[in-house]
């Protein structure tokens, strides 16, 4: 259970990075300036966000690595002796992981499109 809660929590925190940084830097290097702006008039607390880019990169970070810890140590824990439930037990371990993958996934998208590719535009 609290794999499942440590995955979904790096997922959004992964997201929020997403959210926050990579988001105007993919509109601006596609060219979609326009369309930026016209996303900032809707939801004006994205500019707001955008100032803490850097505390909500580590804090994302920090809660990444909480949770690929968190996932390491349930992944080698036995499963129930019950075919049954063994078998859901595997599962939700192969879910997690792949929640968990996917998360560190966009996270790393995100710090690239937020601090590597503005700079070398």
């Amino acid at each position: 259970m609290f794999d499942r809660s440590a995955n979904l929590i790096s997922l959004f925190a992964s997201s929020s990075t997403l959210i926050c940084c990579a988001l105007p830097a993919v509109f601006i290097v596609i060219g979609a300036g326009a369309t930026f702006a016209s996303i900032i008039s809707i939801f004006p607390f994205l500019v707001v966000i955008s100032k803490y880019k850097v505390s909500i990169t580590l804090v994302s970070l920090l809660i990444l690595v909480f949770a690929g810890y968190i996932n390491y140590r349930t992944y080698y824990l036995p499963c129930p002796a019950d075919p049954e439930l063994g078998r859901i037990c595997l599962q939700t371990r192969k879910r997690s992981r792949s929640i968990y993958y996917f998360s560190v996934i966009l996270f790393t998208f995100a710090t690239i499109f937020t601090y590597l590719i503005p700079n070398i535009i």
